[in-house]
């Protein structure tokens, strides 16, 4: 049971300084190195005398220097506020707006001026790192202090800055450290998702509280295919952390199988739909692995439900469920009135418990809409809809905001987007609403990576796809009136398909 996340990572320093906590393809270090560079940097944030408990923002990739200065950062008692590398100019600007941080650290050069934010160069930092000091981490985060801040992509005006406690990710640290998941001991862990995602705590949060080594793969390495099919089976690794599409693309790999990867023994999936012919796919390429499905918000701390995925649920469950609740966490499903549904209807999706967020950093009237009183409890509201069956398991309905109205009818988008998955021609597949100048769904349209086929033409391949869906359990209104061939689907920086990208170009 971990009890401080802090004192866990720095007791494997004490007792074991050699053991590896970071391996960025070949190019290691230490916990060792870890305690001494993240108290050479609390040593010098306390000389700063910043505002204490204000946040610092932290700009950089996929590297060792990262996770030091986040952990220098708590050590001296402030939230780091994490910004990776790939983000829009506007986008940090906007942060350091939002967040007003007493500072930031450029562990990679940043790309702007950030006003009167006083700034820690790359340069600044390396000499930083260069000295040994002999620091007392007496006034770290800790309890309800905030630990990070994940600003989420914001797709209604300015991003929100999710404040995450070192209670909440405790809670979260030892639940997947529980037997629920039954974690190999020293895992190596595939470090993919960056760090300004909150997937990424799945990854180093119970890999470092535990005492393994994170295996980083950066931006440049996945995006290129020829580099990233060559890199991976070099990585050595038993943990597997990513959203359902990035390993969708690694399944376009033939090699991507049990005999290349002897050691990969648990894939973990959180951030958005595990569809069924995924995990079909997965199943048959690691006959041996255990494939965990989870859910959850950034604001209940990356995920609060998890089933694992068996040959039985396969056969049961033709939509994945989302999992079980975590035994510290309380999920209901309920209605617009906000009042408990019975088991099997379908309704918004409630959170509360030790993991969820006491809110939005600054924004006092967004933190009031989405976390709620019921009952006397506060609770959040996940803006998911989900059903809760008679077993417990819950199942993912789609968002509240992807619903649309075509005809009349009310489509779920996701629902679409199952459908089209489990097509024998469809590789990957997203439906997206045309709208009028009314601003009305006047056509659904379909973007497809079409699987290897033997058609002709597209019109039969189209024709093809659409009987299929017909003679299946998709309702003839949800079946998308044009489809669009694509090599592939763009994705966000977060490793989702980005769908709100193709929606844009639909209405361009």
């Amino acid at each position: 049971m971990v009890r401080n996340m802090i004192t866990a990572m720095d007791q494997w320093a004490l007792n074991d300084p050699e053991r590896l906590a970071y391996d960025d393809l070949g190019h290691t270090n230490t916990y060792g190195e870890l305690k001494q560079r993240s108290d050479a940097l609390a040593a010098h944030l306390d000389q700063m005398h910043l505002p204490a408990h204000a946040p610092i923002m932290v700009y950089g990739g996929q590297t060792f220097d990262m996770m030091a200065t986040f952990l220098g950062i708590v050590k001296s008692g402030h939230a780091y506020v994490p910004i990776d590398t790939h983000s829009p100019l506007e986008r940090i600007t906007t942060i350091n707006e939002i967040a007003e941080p007493a500072a930031a650290i450029a562990v990679s050069e940043l790309p702007t001026t950030l006003g009167e934010t006083p700034v820690i160069t790359p340069t600044q930092l390396e000499q930083i790192f260069s000295q040994s000091v002999d620091y007392q981490v007496d006034h770290g985060v800790s309890g309800d202090e905030t630990y990070y801040i994940i600003f989420t992509s914001g797709t209604t005006g300015k991003p929100k800055g999710v404040q995450i406690s070192h209670t909440n990710l405790l809670s979260y640290v030892n639940w997947m450290l529980s037997e629920d998941f039954d974690l190999p001991e020293r895992p190596r862990t595939l470090s993919q998702a960056p760090y300004s995602f909150d997937l990424s705590v799945m990854d180093w949060g119970p890999t470092l509280a535990g005492g393994g080594t994170l295996v980083a793969l950066s931006k440049q390495v996945t995006d290129n295919f020829k580099m990233l099919f060559e890199t991976l089976p070099t990585m050595d690794l038993n943990v597997w952390v990513s959203t359902p599409s990035f390993v969708d693309i690694c399944l376009m790999e033939p090699t991507f199988d049990a005999a290349h990867y002897p050691n990969l023994s648990r894939f973990l999936f959180c951030g958005e739909e595990l569809t069924h012919a995924t995990a079909v796919n997965l199943h048959q390429r690691f006959p041996e692995a255990r494939i965990f499905n989870t859910y959850g918000p950034t604001e209940t701390t990356v995920a609060v439900t998890q089933v694992e995925i068996t040959e039985q649920i396969l056969a049961d469950y033709p939509r994945l469920p989302i999992g079980f609740t975590k035994a510290d966490t309380d999920i209901q499903v309920v209605d617009e009135q906000l009042r408990p549904l019975p088991a099997g209807t379908e309704g918004e999706i409630l959170i509360s418990g030790p993991s969820m967020s006491k809110g939005y950093l600054h924004n006092p009237e967004k933190t009031a809409k989405a976390f709620v009183t019921v009952n006397g409890q506060t609770v959040y509201r996940a803006g998911d809809l989900g059903v809760q069956l008679g077993n417990g398991l819950i199942m993912y309905r789609g968002r509240t905001d992807f619903q649309i109205k075509l005809h009349g009818y009310r489509i779920e988008l996701e629902e679409v987007n199952h459908y089209l998955s489990q097509e024998a021609h469809i590789q990957v597949g997203v439906a997206v609403p045309r709208y009028d100048r009314n601003h009305k769904v006047s056509q659904l349209i379909a973007w497809i990576v079409p699987s290897t086929h033997e058609f002709d033409t597209d019109l039969e391949l189209t024709k093809a796809i659409k009987e299929n869906l017909q003679g299946g359990d998709m309702m003839e209104y949800m079946i998308p009136q044009r489809f669009v061939y694509k090599e592939s689907l763009p994705m966000t920086p977060n490793g989702k398909v980005d769908i709100k990208s193709i929606i844009a170009e639909v209405n361009h």
